[in-house]
Order: structure tokens, then sequence, then C-alpha cells
């Protein structure tokens, strides 16, 4: 039995934007020093103009899903988002070698399963899709992060810099006590804020340049995605690296 109360159903695209599908995965398991702590997954895809898919943390692969993804359209960009959600990409890569890799750059060096990087995300870099979706790095030492904005259906697209478990769906009380203590609630934990203070000056105009997009839905990578009230809950997570 899982930790958490599934985002039923299972690696299926669900709308979530006009032209935006989340696609909830299995629970997995990642090191955290001595533990391994479950986390549920998710990707999600966009459509691009051209029809072409742009899909983000690409989650643990099967035939239906691969199936139920190529029914939305040719799958043209796979994108690593940060330093710890690479794991699936071989996988599609191999499924679709035409596509392009995208991934933070650290992972040239620590990623554990390698892959074939096309375009590093790099501290302001060139845009891959001009117009169509908007990204910025928010820099770390621990985890570096590349965060997306999808302009057409006001969606900000994010892994781990807001971690929303919601306690109704964490099954074991030792783990939603941790959530909690963690600030693993809605924002980004504590533990891995910390890492980010060597690099706090960058972080803040990044994360203040986020802050200008017209967000109107935010989704990550562990927990519910906002639907509403969007801005206000980006100004609560981000607090403690808002722009001095």
């Amino acid at each position: 039995m899982g930790a958490y109360e599934p985002y039923a159903p299972l690696n299926v695209p669900k709308p979530f934007a006009d032209g935006v599908w989340l696609v909830d995965g299995p629970e997995i398991r990642m090191d955290y020093g001595p533990l391994k702590l479950p986390f549920p997954t998710r990707m999600v895809i966009v459509r691009l103009a051209d029809g072409g898919l742009w899909v983000h943390s690409p989650i643990a692969p099967d035939e239906a899903l691969f199936a139920a993804v190529d029914a939305l359209g040719p799958v043209r960009h796979l994108v690593a988002p940060n330093s710890i959600h690479y794991w699936f990409m071989a996988d599609w890569l191999a499924r679709y070698p035409a596509a392009t890799s995208h991934a933070v750059a650290d992972l040239r060096q620590s990623a554990k399963r390698p892959f074939r990087i096309d375009h590093a995300l790099e501290m302001d870099g060139a845009t891959a899709w001009p117009g169509e979706i908007e990204w910025l790095l928010v820099p770390g030492t621990a985890v570096s992060e590349a965060v997306f904005f999808v302009p057409a259906s006001g969606v900000l697209v994010l892994a781990d810099l807001i971690e929303n478990f919601e306690p109704q769906r964490v099954k074991k009380g030792w783990l939603r006590w941790a959530m909690r203590a963690f600030g693993a609630d809605g924002s980004l934990p504590y533990d891995v804020r910390l890492t980010f203070l060597p690099k706090m000056k960058l972080v803040r105009r990044q994360v203040g340049r986020m802050l200008q997009w017209p967000v109107e839905r935010i989704t990550m990578a562990h927990g519910g995605p906002y639907t509403e009230n969007a801005r206000a809950e980006l100004l609560r997570a981000f607090s403690w690296a808002m722009p001095k």
C-alpha cells in the first residue's frame, strides 16, 4: 500500500488548462540520507503551436502511457527541470529519439543515470520555445531548478520549488507530521531552502522575475496543484526568497 492517496487515474493525461495536461504517476522512493522517502510523481505535457508536445519531468513509462501521449501529438521536447527530476529521461529518449532533450546543466556531471542532453538550461539562456514557453533558472548549490511559464494558459510549471503535500492524502501519521515540520505543505522544505543561501542574491533576482509573470494556475511535481488564487499562493510560498 502506498503512502499517499493517489491522484487517480494514474498514467492518464488529464486536462489542466487549454493545451496543458497533467499525468500523475506511481509513487517512488527517493534516497534521503539513510532513509528512502515516498513521493508521488507527476509530469506535465504542453501542446505547442506546431502540434508537437513538450514533456516536463517524464515519469515511469509504460506502453499504455506512451499510447496516450502519442494520441495527443508527436513528442518534440523532453525536459529534466532540476538536479533530481531526470531518472526516466533515458527511457523516454529511447522511445522518442528524435525529441530534443533539455536539462539543467548540473546533470551533465551529476546524473547517476546518464542520458543525452541536447540543450542545457543555464542561467539566462536563450529560450527554445519563443512566445510559447518562458523559463528561467533558480540556481542552488544542491538543487538548481528551471521553472516554466505557459503564457497562453497562465500555467506556471514547477518541480520541487513548491511541494504541496495535502494532509488528507497522506496515509501515515508520522509522514503527515514530517511534511508539516519540514514545510512541504505548500512551500519549499526548510532543509532545501538552506542550500540556496549561498546564492540568495541570484535566487531573489530570479524569483522576482518569476513573480512578474501573470500566473493563473500552478502545478508542481508533488502534491495538489493550485487552480485558484495562484498569485497569492505564489507570494506566500516564495516569501522566503522575496526580493528585498
